[in-house]
């Protein structure tokens, strides 16, 4: 009997069923003969270079084909080297955002904002009083426009040092503050709490942008960093009023629930504030579209092609933890030189992902994955045998891992761990399976656990059951 491992069940200390996504294994729909998708090992997280950099992650971008980085409070080059350049501080004490000119890289710290000249190398603060605070920053049609959470401003088409006091904007359909602006197919996006107004670029001697009437959409995001352009939309973590938060898509009026009833379930267990400093992120290659929510303790991530191929919402989880959930250590993925680099959220070094191991900087990383229901009509049975069928043979030089499994019969409560060697360097054809794997009275659900050595794909789970009434 096969049974299904893509996403699993369990329950919670209420009457409830409760959706388990795989932790640190990737779902991949695809028909493969065996069955009709198998679960892969996240990425590997090696550290770039043999030194530590200034502080922990607050941003990164490639700019002009260059890789920089705001580390701590400072702004670093990385070069192809690994070594890592400090370029001066901009104070920034939480994740910066980055807006692309022709001539300068702006950089917005949440109070301040800077320019950076990649000619020069030089860093310059805007200190005209009129900017005010600054939220967030983008760049549009050859301004720079901030935000301070109730005005919308511009700086001087051929002076981005200077800013106009008579050329504020407002967003003012509802009066929730503005928390972020995003720029998509040359329109901007004034994301608030609770409403997102699109501005087009209308020209003019005041402010030149204007609302386009119509496009607005009745929901926000909570956080300046909560929201990112994935798949040619809006995405972002928030509600509308009087609503609990969840994962949205939208553009031009339109929008579309990402989030299952399960993530939303995750995510109403932090409060605003902590949902505040979450960061949403998206991530393109090879075919795929990933978007990252990196919560306090765990990163949920939705795979919008694997969504499309099957029709229904596909979700797994990224922690960094020897055993149970714990803070993903990677953020800010930037593509440049080649790999995808990213920077770790609580120690000051720089990391890139690496597909052929699952370690996290060297120290093994926990997976695990829970399977869906059997059930048996009310018939009591005994599980004679199960079968994972793994794609094995690529475990790391010197490992033996092993694989535990343990059963649940209620969801809540679970058997003991047994565990299952898997084999060696180049042992591709050892059978993984269990004997005399205990009973089920009316439903049995089986979970999995292994680690970084059990570097392993895995594409079915096979039972021999036998009922007894």
């Amino acid at each position: 009997m096969q049974i299904p491992i893509l996403q699993g069940v369990y329950t919670d200390n209420g009457p409830d069923f409760r959706t388990f996504y795989p932790r640190n294994m990737v779902p991949v729909p695809t028909q493969l003969g065996i069955s009709q998708g198998y679960l892969r090992p996240s990425d590997g997280l090696i550290q770039f270079g043999n030194a530590n950099g200034p502080g922990i992650d607050n941003g990164g971008v490639n700019y002009h084909n260059v890789y920089y980085r705001v580390m701590g409070t400072n702004f670093c080059r990385i070069l192809p080297t690994g070594v890592i350049q400090n370029l001066g501080s901009i104070g920034a004490t939480k994740k910066c955002s980055f807006a692309e000119s022709f001539d300068y890289l702006a950089i917005s710290t949440g109070t301040d904002l800077y320019y950076f000249d990649a000619g020069t190398s030089t860093l310059t603060q805007v200190v005209d009083p009129d900017l005010g605070t600054c939220l967030d920053v983008i760049w549009i049609d050859g301004y720079f426009m901030s935000t301070d959470g109730e005005y919308l401003v511009v700086t001087e088409l051929n002076a981005p040092l200077s800013v106009a006091p008579l050329k504020y904007g407002s967003s003012e359909i509802d009066p929730d503050p503005i928390v972020a602006l995003m720029k998509l197919r040359n329109e901007v996006y004034a994301v608030n709490r609770y409403t997102i107004e699109i501005f087009q670029n209308r020209g003019g001697n005041q402010f030149p942008f204007q609302r386009a009437e119509g496009a607005q959409i009745q929901k926000g995001a909570i956080g300046t960093h909560c929201v990112c352009v994935f798949n040619e939309m809006i995405a972002f973590i928030g509600s509308g009023r009087n609503e609990s938060p969840g994962v949205y898509l939208a553009m031009h009026g339109t929008i579309q629930k990402l989030s299952t009833r399960e993530i939303d379930l995750v995510v109403s267990e932090l409060t605003e504030t902590q949902l505040s400093d979450c960061i949403l992120e998206a991530r393109v290659y090879k075919g795929l579209q990933w978007l990252y929510v990196h919560l306090p303790d765990r990163t949920l991530v939705y795979d919008n092609t694997a969504s499309q191929e099957l029709s229904a919402p596909v979700w797994f989880v990224l922690t960094t933890s020897p055993m149970g959930m714990g803070q993903y250590a990677a953020r800010s993925f930037v593509w440049v030189y080649e790999k995808w680099h990213c920077g770790h959220p609580t120690l000051p070094i720089n990391g890139y992902l690496d597909s052929l191991t699952s370690y996290h900087y060297g120290a093994l990383n926990e997976w695990e994955i829970n399977s869906s229901i059997v059930y048996s009509e009310g018939k009591h049975g005994v599980f004679h045998e199960i079968e994972l069928v793994c794609l094995q043979g690529r475990i790391p030089p010197g490992a033996n891992p092993v694989v535990y499994t343990s059963y649940s019969l209620d969801g809540l409560t679970w058997s003991v761990d047994v565990p299952c060697a898997i084999g060696t360097t180049g042992q591709r054809f050892k059978k993984v399976s269990w004997l005399q794997c205990g009973p089920m009275w009316n439903w049995r659900t089986q979970r999995f656990k292994g680690n970084s050595d059990a570097h392993v794909a895995i594409s079915r789970l096979e039972a021999r059951i036998e009922a007894t009434l």
